[in-house]
């Protein structure tokens, strides 16, 4: 088997076989396809596409290519979220703790972020001592006593999928529905979980950016997922404005600390009891979704959810006072009001802008190497549709670095449009895609 004839055969349009896939993805993993063979294949599938017996096959080589884990020895079904990406997505920081709270196992591998603000590893280290790096027995371990874990990923979990999407990355063939799809899925697949839970999101803040295309990468995922047993549903929502009001790090995380305690923004609590009751139902401790919130909003009211986020910053080794008093969460030194100069509605917030301004003020790393911080980002005081009077707090902008946030004040205030009153209110879920099709709401 020769690599050049799989890129010409896919050139051409054809279907690549299951061991002209795994041919390609061993491979180049080991290091014995180069480079440019592996840019030219994937420049020919970005522009001739891949069908769905193709798209599974890449998904499963990938996840051969380095080590699977096994969460057997775990008590229950063990459940799993994912989000593709967003404004102010903390959502992992609340929803564990909650559905966590009703009895599910919640054993999850995190990332660090590369953009506007950390990932959930990045946030949950505003809080003191807290580790994320376990051993498989200690990961095991934590979760069987407080049904509760967030971890790091190991480096040797689809190492074929790193080093693709690196290449991806500079060859511009990430926007690919098939690529992504198999990127995502394979490392949710690899992770062990009995059944996934995605959060499609699209708008202006995700990289999704077409309602319908999100649809088509919904659909495309829930189908590797369940083809290979892996119960597997995806919600669409929406990321036109960032979730909630806080854009950061330490900040998202008192954010998801407050919705734990019941002051949280209505869109953010409602994406976590949307996402959450189906995590509950494929968990099999709720018969539908409407018992399912139910029960997510007896742990908020009862505590036990709160209280769930306590043990498990416990069993970490993080320092509880974090939790029990926020004012110890990093805090950023400078704060600037940004106020409206008109009277009105909000009509739109961009939340691409809004990202922007968070990575500008330090909230994010521009590479691999930048340093994150912790204390920085913006806080939005109002939501689009919310009535506005002339000088109103629009958002709060939080540094430390004087030269960073020049400027970010005219362009935080530019990203907020301001105007007559929306014709049709804003939708936060757009659909769900399950085994049975897409149900739009």
């Amino acid at each position: 088997m020769r690599m050049y004839d799989i890129i010409q055969k896919k050139r051409d349009g054809k279907e690549l076989s299951t061991e002209e896939i795994n041919f390609f993805i061993n491979g180049y993993t080991n290091g014995e396809i180069p480079d440019y063979q592996a840019s030219a294949l994937l420049m020919a599938i970005y522009l001739m596409k891949m069908n769905k017996r193709e798209t599974v096959d890449l998904t499963n080589a990938m996840v051969s290519s380095g080590d699977t884990v096994d969460l057997s020895f775990i008590e229950g079904i063990k459940v799993d979220k994912h989000s593709t990406g967003g404004v102010g997505d903390k959502v992992t920081l609340a929803l564990g703790p909650m559905v966590a709270a009703c009895g599910l196992p919640f054993a999850k591998m995190s990332g660090r972020g590369l953009g506007h603000t950390g990932g959930t590893l990045d946030k949950l280290e505003s809080i003191k001592g807290l580790r994320t790096e376990f051993s498989r027995e200690e990961f095991i371990s934590i979760v069987n006593k407080v049904r509760l874990c967030i971890c790091s990923q190991t480096a040797d979990i689809t190492p074929a999928d790193k080093k693709l999407y690196a290449l991806r990355d500079v060859t511009a063939t990430v926007d690919n529905l098939s690529l992504i799809a198999s990127s995502v899925m394979s490392k949710k697949l690899a992770s062990g979980s009995n059944a996934i839970v995605l959060d499609v999101k699209v708008g202006s803040g995700a990289f999704m950016k077409d309602l319908e295309n999100a649809f088509i990468l919904a659909r495309e995922m829930v189908d590797i997922g369940n083809s290979v047993g892996r119960e597997t549903v995806a919600i669409i929502s929406n990321m036109d404005e960032p979730l909630g009001n806080a854009v950061g790090n330490a900040i998202e995380v008192q954010e998801a600390i407050d919705t734990l305690k019941g002051n949280g923004p209505e869109d953010f609590l409602e994406l976590c009891l949307t996402l959450g009751s189906m995590l509950l139902v494929l968990g099999r401790k709720a018969e539908n979704m409407d018992m399912g919130r139910e029960m997510l909003i007896e742990a908020l009211s009862n505590g036990s959810a709160y209280n769930k986020l306590l043990e498990f910053v416990e069993a970490q080794g993080g320092d509880v006072d974090y939790i029990k008093n926020t004012e110890l969460l990093p805090k950023a030194a400078n704060k600037i009001e940004i106020l409206s100069d008109c009277d009105g509605y909000v009509k739109s917030i961009d939340a691409e802008e809004i990202g922007k301004c968070a990575l500008a003020l330090g909230a994010g790393r521009e590479t691999k190497e930048s340093n994150i911080d912790l204390s920085a980002g913006l806080i939005l005081n109002k939501k689009v549709d919310d009535k506005v009077n002339k000088g109103d707090v629009l958002a709060y902008l939080l540094y430390n670095d004087l030269d960073k946030a020049n400027n970010i004040d005219i362009k935080l205030r530019n990203a907020i449009k301001i105007g007559d009153e929306n014709k049709q209110k804003k939708k936060l879920i757009y659909g769900i895609v399950d085994s049975k099709g897409l149900k739009r709401m």
